[in-house]
């Protein structure tokens, strides 16, 4: 029996979101959309967003870029559809903190999630895992400004 260690698992969960990267593509009907970049690394990103109410019933993400940035965006759509305005970005606050090494980051919290904690150990790669994250809180302030239904 092979046995992985938390490091090589969390390596697989990024691999495996990289290789079949969850709700990617355009969504459309979208409430916000916003295109971002971050240009040390060559990662693009455009995030659309659909909200019911105060929460978000469709996320989904597109663009190109290397195997962290597209893991955690990946992640994060699947983590945050259904959630409120206020619960994501409660969520997006926290892996950064995380990501800053200001907490541990709870696996009972955010799951598959806290596999992006390993990106600390590479600073250059900090912003790569970071930038679906700051994207989203960038769209959810915009998404808080559209008319309610």
């Amino acid at each position: 029996m092979v046995r992985l260690s938390l490091e090589e698992l969390y390596k697989e969960v990024i691999l495996d979101h990289y290789r079949t990267p969850r709700n990617k593509g355009r969504l459309d009907p979208h409430d916000v959309m916003l295109e971002r970049n971050n240009p040390l690394c060559g990662d693009e990103l455009e995030l659309y967003l659909r909200f019911k109410g105060d929460d978000i019933e469709g996320i989904t993400f597109d663009g190109k870029g290397c195997s962290i940035s597209l893991a955690s965006a990946s992640m994060m759509t699947e983590r945050v559809e259904g959630l409120g305005v206020k619960d994501a970005t409660a969520l997006a606050e926290s892996i950064k903190r995380m990501m800053a090494g200001e907490e541990e980051g709870d696996p009972d919290l955010i799951g598959d999630l806290v596999s992006l904690k390993g990106v600390v150990k590479y600073p250059v790669r900090i912003k790569c895992a970071l930038l679906g994250w700051n994207t989203l809180l960038e769209a959810l302030e915009e998404g808080s400004g559209r008319k309610p239904e």
